[in-house]
């Protein structure tokens, strides 16, 4: 029987080419990869990976991009320059894959997406949800919690100044890492299913702040303190920081939605896909301890 043809977009993104070269490793596809910046996928090209060009801003490239795919694999964008706008990306995608007959769409969507949510980003996932089901093919919605790999946004600071922020009260996240979900997204993509279904994709407990900084303390040997603060006192001071406003209230939504336990419970779902455990938060941050001590001055 012929192996189906498996697309990923986005595939220059950090969680695209990983996506990719999982697929590679498992000998899976043939695989086709898109992106905006052909030239950064050379290497994949070379090892049998058919690269196109596509645009979600011009929906008359997608066609083309998407034609002979049987299932694909939709990263979320990261347009959250204006409202609305990665939605209609995410459409012209979903436009153009049923329109050349691709049979089933993995969408990177998010943890536990509902209307409410407190999450400013939460409609463009949950629009997307929607359009995929009334797109009339099967579909896997993976909603990914929040990547671990941003704590080596947070701790540092925090490290250096033994203050870690947040607004999350005593709430937390079942943190997942980028890999864990590039693991998740290749098994549901390379997989035989063909139904609908939407799966939470999380780590393997919620950590709290509390935990977090007591992570920190232990790892980088420094006492780190959590301080809860309200949402605006936190936007004032990532702002403070040198964040823009709109990802600085973007990241505030994620410790409100924390503090509803909206981010948890942990599930099973990464095993389920992909046979292995996912990665805890400890075992993350040990791994990548060097990162959590600030450089000394020289």
């Amino acid at each position: 029987m012929e192996k189906p043809t498996l697309l990923v977009t986005g595939a220059s993104g950090h969680l695209g080419r990983r996506v990719v070269e999982r697929l590679l490793e498992r000998g899976a596809g043939p695989v086709i990869a898109t992106t905006r910046h052909p030239e950064k996928l050379a290497d994949l090209a070379a090892r049998g990976v058919d690269v196109r060009p596509a645009d979600f801003d011009r929906p008359e490239t997608l066609p083309p991009a998407f034609d002979g795919a049987d299932r694909l694999l939709l990263i979320s964008t990261d347009a959250v320059d204006r409202p609305g706008r990665r939605f209609e990306q995410h459409r012209n995608a979903i436009d153009a894959a049923v329109r050349v007959g691709v049979r089933h769409i993995v969408y990177t969507s998010l943890f536990g997406v509902a209307p409410g949510s407190p999450i400013t980003i939460a409609d463009d996932h949950l629009r997307t949800e929607q359009a995929l089901e009334a797109g009339g093919v099967g579909f896997t919605a993976l909603r990914n919690n929040l990547y671990t790999d941003l704590l080596l946004m947070s701790l540092p600071p925090a490290v250096a100044s033994g203050k870690l922020y947040a607004a999350a009260g005593d709430g937390g996240a079942a943190y997942v890492t980028r890999e864990d979900c590039a693991r998740a997204a290749a098994a549901a993509l390379a997989s035989d299913f063909e139904g609908t279904r939407r799966l939470e994709i999380s780590g393997p407990a919620v950590v709290t702040y509390h935990e977090l900084a007591a992570l920190a303390s232990e790892l980088s040997g420094r006492p780190v303190e959590y301080v809860p603060v309200d949402v605006e006192a936190y936007v004032a001071g990532a702002v403070a920081a040198g964040l823009p406003e709109p990802v600085a209230r973007m990241m505030a939504s994620f410790d409100v939605a924390m503090q509803r336990g909206l981010l948890g419970p942990a599930t099973d779902a990464v095993r389920e896909l992909t046979g292995h455990p996912p990665t805890s938060v400890r075992a993350f941050l040990e791994a990548h301890r060097a990162a959590l001590v600030p450089s000394p001055r020289a």
